[in-house]
C-alpha cells in the first residue's frame, strides 16, 4: 500500500506550529513536494474548510483533518508525530499523531476503502502506540501499510436467533455514523460504538454512510432494535426504515468521543415512553439534527434551512429584475404585463425589443420573488417535520402573503405549521392509518391549524408590526443607518461564514423582497450593506499578501492569490484560511474594515436588489455602484492596515513564538 504513504510524507517530532492551521498548511505543502496535489495552498484551504465544519481531534492524542480537494492528484496520507501536541478539539488535550487524509475529487472506492481502514485503525491502542515508538519514517510507513494490507474485520452484527436464552435477552441498539467527506469520522465513530457496546453487553449493529460504501443494515436488525443511535453530520438516508423507534441523534464526533455515554443514553431512551422517536413518514432528506435540541436550537436550524432553500428564488428572481431595469427601464414595472399580454417576439411592442425582453426579465424575476415567504415558510416547516410540513409551510406562508404580514408572518407562520405537523406525526394512530398520515392526514390537519390561526389570530398583529418595521427602515437616516450598518458589518466578518455571519445575511435576504428602489429602499440598502461587508475580509487578505508577502507563509500567499476572486465574488469563506492560522490578529482586522463598509453603504445609500454575486451585479445596484465600490476598497484597505499591523507589531504568545522558532530551525 506504499502508494498512499511514503517516508517522504512521514514527519518525525517536529515543532510545525501552534494551530491546526500551521499544522494542515505544512502537511498540504509536503503532499505537494511529493507531486501528489497541484496546489498546496487551495488543499491546505479545503482541509481548514473541513475543519471549521468540524474539529478533527478523537481522544487519545490523535487527529485527522481530511479533505476531498481538486488540487489532490492522488490519494494520500502525509503523517506528523509532532515534538509539540496541538490542540485539534479533542476533549482530551491536544493531538501529537496527525494524520492528513487528501482525497481526489471522484477518488476510486478502493482507495477510499483503504483510507477509511486507516481510520479506524487509529482507534486501536497498540496501533498507535507502536507510531509513537516508531524511530524513522520508513518504520511508519511499514505500520500503516501492514494495518492497511490486513483482512477486512467483520462487520459487527446482533447476535444470531441460535444465540443463548441470556444473550437473547441483551438490549439491541443499531446505529447509523456519516460525515461530510465520508472518509475518517464515519468509521471512526462506528468502531468506537461497536467496541463500547461490546463491553456493555449490548448486541450491536452499525451502519456506515460513507463514500468507500454504505453497509445497510438489514430490516429485521432494525425491527428488533431497542433505540437507535444517528450519530451524524449529514443526512441519514432512508430514514424511513427506523420510523417509531426511540432515537439518540448527535454529530458524529460525538460517536468518536462519547460511545459509552451515547449508548446509555440510548439504553435509557429505549425504557422511556417519552422519549424521542424517529418520526413515521420520515425521508431521505429529512435533516441531520436531532429531535431532541431544544427550542432555540431547532427554531435556529429551522430558519437557516427555511433561509437557505428561499435563496434560489430570491437571487434568481433579484438579478431578473435587475435586469428587466437594465433593459426596459424603471417604467418597466408599470408597462410589463401590457407588453407580455399583447406582444410577442413575433409581434414586438413600439418600444423595441430591448423593453420587450426586459419586460419579460423583469415579469419572471417578480414572479420568482413571489414565492420568497411560501418558499420561507414551506421550508421552516419542512425542517421540523420533514416532508409532510412542506404543504402546510407554504400554504401559510401564502396566507401571510395574503395579509400583508410579509416575511415576519412567513416564519411565524412555518414554525407553527412545522410543528403542529410534527406533533400530529407522533401521535399513535391505528395501523391502517399510518400509510395515510404522511401524504393526506398531516398536511390537511396542519394546513388547518398553521393557515387557521394565521386567519383568525395572527396575521393582523404581525401585518401591523411588518408596515411599522418598513416605515421604521425607510425612515432611517443619517447615523441611526450607519449604526445599523457598522453591525451588520461586524456580524459579517465576526465568523467569516459562520451562524453570526449567516443570521445577518438571512436578515438582508428575508427583508429583499419587501424592498423597491423608488417606494421603499432600506431592505436594498441593507442587502448591499451585508454584501459588501462580507466581501471584504477576503479582499483584505489577498491585498495585505500582496503586498507585504514577507508577513505571511507560502500557503497563504497562494491562498491570498484565490481571494482576490473569491471576495470580488461575495465568499467570505475565502478568509477562513488565514483566520484559522491566526485567528487573534485575522479576525479583528477584518471586523474594523467589514464595520467600515457597512456604515458607509447605509450612509450613502447604496442599494442592491441582487442578493448575491458582489462586484459582477452591479448591474443590480442602478447608479449607486461606483459607491459601492468605494465604500468595499475603503474596508479593505482599512483591515488590510490593520492586519500588517497587526502582524508586525503584536506578537504570538511567548511559547508560540518558541515554538515556531523551533519550527524554523
Amino acid at each position: 500500500m506504499s502508494d498512499l504513504i511514503t517516508a517522504g510524507l512521514v514527519t518525525l517530532d517536529a515543532h510545525l506550529g501552534t494551530t491546526p492551521g500551521e499544522v494542515i498548511t505544512y502537511l498540504a505543502r509536503q503532499i505537494a513536494g511529493q507531486q501528489r496535489a497541484t496546489d498546496a495552498g487551495q488543499l491546505a484551504e479545503h482541509a481548514l474548510a473541513r475543519e471549521a465544519k468540524t474539529a478533527t481531534g478523537v481522544p487519545g492524542g490523535i487527529a485527522i483533518p481530511h479533505c476531498r480537494s481538486a488540487a489532490a492528484t492522488t490519494p494520500t496520507l502525509a503523517m506528523a508525530r509532532l515534538g509539540t501536541p496541538v490542540d485539534f478539539g479533542a476533549k482530551d488535550g491536544n493531538a501529537d499523531l496527525i494524520f492528513f487524509i487528501a482525497a481526489p475529487e471522484g477518488a476510486d472506492k478502493e482507495h477510499l476503502k483503504l483510507l477509511s481502514k486507516l481510520a479506524r485503525a487509529l482507534v486501536k491502542k497498540s496501533f498507535t502506540a507502536a507510531l509513537r515508538e516508531a524511530r524513522t519514517p520508513q518504520q511508519i510507513v511499514d505500520l500503516v501499510s501492514g494495518v492497511l494490507s490486513d483482512a477486512p474485520a467483520a462487520p459487527t452484527a446482533p447476535a444470531p436467533a441460535s444465540a443463548p436464552a441470556s444473550a437473547a435477552q441483551r438490549p439491541k441498539i443499531v446505529a447509523v455514523t456519516a460525515c461530510p467527506t465520508g472518509i475518517a469520522h464515519t468509521y471512526m465513530a462506528a468502531d468506537a460504538l461497536a467496541q463500547s457496546a461490546q463491553e456493555l453487553g449490548i448486541d450491536f449493529a452499525v451502519e456506515t454512510q460513507g463514500s468507500s460504501g454504505t453497509t445497510v443494515l438489514d430490516p429485521s436488525v432494525i425491527q428488533a432494535a431497542d433505540a437507535v443511535i444517528f450519530a451524524v453530520d449529514v443526512d441519514v438516508r432512508d430514514r424511513g426504515r427506523f420510523a417509531g423507534k426511540p432515537v439518540i441523534q448527535v454529530p458524529v464526533k460525538r460517536g468518536v468521543d462519547e460511545p459509552e455515554k451515547l449508548l446509555k443514553d440510548a439504553l435509557a431512551a429505549a425504557k422511556d415512553p417519552q422519549a424521542a422517536r424517529v418520526p413515521a413518514g420520515a425521508s431521505p432528506g429529512e435533516p441531520a439534527e436531532a429531535k431532541t435540541e431544544g427550542f432555540g436550537a431547532g427554531l435556529k436550524r429551522a430558519l437557516l434551512t427555511g433561509v437557505s432553500y428561499m435563496i434560489p428564488f430570491v437571487a434568481g428572481g433579484g438579478l431578473l429584475i435587475a435586469l428587466g431595469f437594465l433593459l426596459g427601464g424603471y417604467a418597466i414595472t408599470d408597462v410589463a404585463d401590457q407588453y407580455l399580454g399583447a406582444n410577442s417576439l413575433f409581434n414586438l411592442p413600439d418600444a423595441g425589443l430591448a423593453a420587450y425582453l426586459g419586460a419579460a426579465a423583469f415579469k419572471i424575476g417578480s414572479l420568482s420573488m413571489g414565492f420568497l415567504v411560501p418558499a420561507l415558510a414551506g421550508y421552516i416547516a419542512y425542517a421540523y417535520a420533514d416532508r409532510p410540513g412542506i404543504a402546510p409551510g407554504f400554504t401559510a406562508g401564502a396566507v401571510a402573503g395574503f395579509m400583508g404580514a410579509g416575511f415576519i408572518g412567513g416564519i411565524v407562520g412555518g414554525v407553527i405549521a412545522g410543528l403542529a405537523c410534527r406533533w400530529i406525526n407522533s401521535w399513535q394512530v391505528p395501523r391502517f392509518l399510518r400509510g395515510l398520515m404522511p401524504v393526506v392526514i398531516v398536511p390537511l390537519l396542519g394546513s388547518i391549524i398553521a393557515s387557521g390561526l394565521m386567519f383568525l389570530v395572527l396575521g393582523g398583529p404581525i401585518a401591523k408590526l411588518s408596515v411599522a418595521l418598513n416605515s421604521w427602515l425607510s425612515g432611517m437616516s443619517g447615523a441611526t443607518a450607519a449604526v445599523l450598518g457598522l453591525v451588520l458589518g461586524l456580524m459579517m466578518a465576526v465568523d467569516l461564514g459562520g451562524p453570526v455571519n449567516k443570521v445577518a445575511y438571512s436578515f438582508a435576504v428575508a427583508g429583499l423582497g419587501a424592498g423597491s428602489v423608488v417606494e421603499n429602499p432600506a431592505p436594498l440598502m441593507i442587502m448591499a450593506a451585508v454584501m459588501a461587508a462580507g466581501m471584504v475580509p477576503p479582499l483584505a487578505m489577498a491585498l495585505a499578501t500582496a503586498v507585504f508577502p514577507q508577513l505571511f507563509t507560502g500557503a497563504e500567499r497562494e491562498n491570498g492569490k484565490a481571494a482576490w476572486l473569491l471576495g470580488a465574488a461575495f465568499i467570505t469563506e475565502g478568509a477562513i484560511p488565514f483566520a484559522a492560522a491566526d485567528p487573534l490578529r485575522v479576525i479583528p482586522a477584518s471586523m474594523a474594515g467589514a464595520g467600515l463598509t457597512g456604515s458607509l453603504i447605509m450612509s450613502f445609500h447604496v442599494i442592491s436588489q441582487a442578493p448575491h454575486g458582489g462586484i459582477f451585479v452591479f448591474f443590480a445596484m442602478n447608479n449607486t455602484w461606483p459607491m459601492f465600490l468605494a465604500a468595499t476598497a475603503a474596508g479593505t484597505l482599512v483591515s488590510a492596515a490593520l492586519v500588517v499591523i497587526l502582524k508586525k507589531f503584536v506578537r504570538r504568545a511567548p511559547a508560540a513564538s518558541k515554538e515556531l522558532a523551533g519550527a524554523a530551525a
